[in-house]
């Protein structure tokens, strides 16, 4: 099954953290949408190991593809740089990952959805996309 560009419906707003906890070690993922079980679909997180958020037209493939391949020792930016390399549709996607030393990564892809960016900050990154103003993600990073 394609599962590449599993969503074309109606426009759903999108917004997403992952991030990771210096003084503990936590990863994690949030996320919340219009989209029905859309927990089924973005969030993907392992302990110990990093998290992944794939959104806007989601590859649900990347999520447990990611996290094998922080588990494999790369780092995200490596990490993100594979899940894009072969991905036709890069610039519909948003994607961020996280990893176990807390670097982060994110990309927004020139054809998603107005408005639609990320904002990257030590341990985490924020991203949405169908929202307001880039006020939204600034304003869950602060």
């Amino acid at each position: 099954m394609d599962r590449s560009h599993w969503w074309r419906g109606p426009s759903t707003s999108t917004f997403s953290i992952v991030a990771y906890d210096f003084r503990n070690g936590d990863l994690g993922v949030a996320v919340q949408s219009k989209f029905p079980a859309v927990g089924a679909i973005v969030p993907w997180a392992k302990a110990k190991v990093g998290a992944v958020a794939t959104q806007a037209s989601s590859n649900i493939d990347f999520g447990p593809k990611g996290l094998r391949l922080l588990e494999e020792g790369l780092s995200a930016s490596e990490t993100l740089r594979c899940l894009r390399q072969k991905d036709a549709e890069a610039e519909v996607r948003q994607v961020a990952v996280v990893d176990s030393k807390g670097e982060t990564a994110a990309h927004t892809g020139k054809q998603c959805m107005e408005w639609a960016g990320h904002v990257l900050g030590r341990g985490y990154t924020c991203q949405g996309n169908i929202l307001a103003s880039s006020k939204v993600v600034e304003a869950m990073a602060q």
